[in-house]
């Protein structure tokens, strides 16, 4: 994920739920992974440490960190 500029990846989604923990985010436009190269479905920000994600719908996962937050790319199967 160093090599990605994410606030630009950011700009091109679009905000769906901010809350205390968490800020997620809906890929409406196909962006690909940064960790796989395939498009995902959502992007998760975790803003505190730890949090607690409560899924659900079975997800394949993508994790990296961005200034020490965790970030999470779903792929729905």
């Amino acid at each position: 994920m160093e090599d990605v500029d994410f606030d630009e990846l950011v700009a091109s989604l679009t905000l769906r739920e901010e809350n205390r923990s968490v800020k997620s985010y809906q890929n409406t436009v196909a962006v690909a992974c940064p960790a796989c190269e395939e498009p995902f479905d959502d992007l998760v920000v975790c803003k505190e440490n730890p949090t607690s994600l409560d899924l659900t719908m079975q997800l394949d996962l993508c994790v990296g960190t961005v200034d020490d937050q965790a970030v999470i790319f779903t792929h729905k199967q």
